[in-house]
């Protein structure tokens, strides 16, 4: 029984002491909720004025007033008012970073940073008028637009380092075209991103916008796919992989070649494919086999 009630008493402790550290937790939440409520509000209250007076016209006084805050306040959340008109791309690109932080040892990284892509269509659709008035101002002001193509190259820089951090840097040299590879591949998922955002806003905000992103990393994947990032799933080693890792050392696939071979016996199913085959060409060869037994 003593011991029952030393063990209740640790449980008791150890909950007083995790009390106070999700009190912290909840509090910090409310604190960025709140934070990010408030940019918001200045934004829209400098959008409506940029509109109606014209950006050049409209002051950071006026921003502030019009939000029903001081001075003061506006400048603890923005820089400038041309800052102040992308209210989300900070916590967008934080939580663009956690996807790729937390990516499965096995996801290809191409199929990682396309995730992480998405955090910043998901910012844009969540509010389609909002996103569709500043996509027209930032197309009438010179400096937004440089504002706006500023904050895009903070996440092609976050995604071109997280691909090339799957290749050794002592390997960058003179015949070895994966770093080049890594960055291309991390400028056409951004490209992919960007056309089908402006398509999308161009249409006033209407249609499945995630379905074409999809659609469109798709392409990338297909494109850039076989050759970058394949020592990732080796154990979660990172490293420029050896030629037997991404192509078996034989020579590539040739036009027309089947994706994969399929035999079957009994209730087994094997699957025989060529490691520079597409991924998503040896599943459709998959299921197809699987449909039609």
């Amino acid at each position: 029984m003593q011991y029952v009630r030393l063990m209740s008493q640790s449980a008791k402790t150890s909950r007083s002491a995790a009390a106070p550290e999700a009190t912290e937790s909840a509090a910090g939440s409310r604190a960025a909720a709140q934070r990010l409520k408030m940019r918001r509000e200045l934004a829209t209250a400098a959008m409506e004025l940029f509109a109606t007076k014209g950006y050049e016209a409209t002051t950071v006084d006026e921003i502030a007033a019009a939000a029903g805050v001081a001075r003061r306040t506006f400048f603890r959340h923005f820089r400038s008012k041309e800052e102040a008109i992308f209210p989300d791309h900070d916590d967008t690109l934080t939580r663009a970073e956690a996807v790729l932080d937390a990516a499965p040892v096995d996801e290809h990284p191409l199929d990682t940073v396309c995730r992480g892509i998405k955090e910043v269509m998901r910012m844009y659709a969540a509010s389609p008028a909002v996103s569709v008035e500043r996509y027209r101002l930032t197309r009438e002001v010179p400096t937004l637009r440089e504002r706006e193509i500023a904050s895009v190259a903070r996440y092609e820089r976050l995604f071109t380092r997280y691909l090339l951090a799957h290749f050794d840097e002592r390997d960058h040299h003179d015949g070895n075209d994966d770093p080049l590879l890594a960055e291309v591949a991390a400028s056409a998922v951004v490209t992919a991103h960007n056309h089908v955002l402006r398509r999308w806003l161009r249409a006033g905000g209407q249609g499945d916008v995630e379905r074409q992103l999809d659609h469109a990393f798709g392409i990338v994947r297909q494109t850039f796919g076989s050759g970058i990032g394949a020592g990732r799933g080796h154990g979660g080693r990172t490293g420029a992989a050896e030629p037997s890792e991404v192509s078996g050392g034989a020579e590539p696939r040739a036009a027309g070649t089947p994706a994969a071979r399929i035999a079957t016996h009994a209730d087994v199913l094997v699957t025989v494919a060529r490691t520079d085959a597409p991924l998503d060409e040896v599943m459709r060869t998959i299921e197809d086999a699987l449909r039609n037994r």
